[in-house]
């Protein structure tokens, strides 16, 4: 039978729960997803490995922004690495770039040579490359396992056409849609190409428990409330994992 993947990002135990209630099979596990998904804490990570018995891919990602860092902030990410694949993580899910817009080849060999027998995926460090061809023969060489992108567009629809070129280039390497995937852009995308691996995060806004609420203070991003809360929700996973075995 086809291998058909759908891979839900998380950034609470909550969300973790609701992905592997909604029929996710495999989860990327992050921080603050709220600006595009960070490292998560270990803490975090252990809570969900004790919830769900769902193959754990973690985001390492020193900072939100762009994928050009200083020396810094790379010896920060190297040491996420390394703590994350001796924790056990499933996958490791990371990317360098260089100014000129290219994959780091450099940094990323060591990255990988941190990762050792753990799997890579490229995140959308991917997208924001200049020639995403040149991008993709390049990961193909580092042996990196998945490339997660939406054609470098804003969403995968928009990407659909250089999506479906990625796919038939790729031979072993697995192409992970990402973007404004629900169950509605599956079916589009399973119609138009040959993709059977998509990646969302299926996320509604909550509000908080919260019953008193302090006028005037605001703590976080310009125009996002303290009292909303990003959590996935299983029956949007679910209408996901329908739409994929249509």
């Amino acid at each position: 039978m086809e291998q058909r993947i759908l891979e839900v990002c998380v950034d609470s135990v909550e969300s973790a729960v609701n992905a592997q209630a909604g029929g996710a099979d495999r989860l990327e596990v992050c921080g603050d997803l709220i600006v595009g998904g960070v490292t998560p804490s270990l803490a975090l990570y252990s809570c969900i490995r004790e919830r769900v018995d769902l193959p754990l891919h973690v985001l390492i990602r020193p900072r939100f922004g762009d994928f050009f860092y200083s020396e810094g902030e790379f010896e920060v990410l190297r040491r996420q690495a390394e703590a994350f694949q001796k924790a056990g993580a499933d996958a490791l899910v990371m990317g360098c770039l260089k100014r000129d817009g290219c994959l780091d080849l450099d940094r990323m060999k060591e990255l990988m040579e941190i990762a050792g027998d753990t799997p890579v995926t490229l995140h959308r460090a991917f997208d924001m490359c200049g020639d995403q061809e040149e991008a993709l023969a390049a990961a193909k060489a580092l042996g990196i396992r998945t490339i997660l992108t939406s054609g470098g567009k804003a969403s995968a629809r928009e990407g659909m056409d250089v999506l479906k070129k990625l796919a038939e280039q790729a031979g072993g390497t697995e192409i992970l849609a990402g973007a404004g995937i629900d169950a509605e852009a599956i079916r589009f995308l399973r119609a138009h190409t040959n993709l059977t691996s998509f990646h969302m995060s299926g996320k509604e806004i909550r509000q908080s428990g919260m019953e008193y609420r302090r006028p005037g203070v605001h703590m976080g991003l310009p125009g996002l409330s303290e009292y909303e809360i990003w959590r996935t929700d299983a029956e949007k996973v679910r209408a996901a994992k329908a739409a994929l075995w249509e």
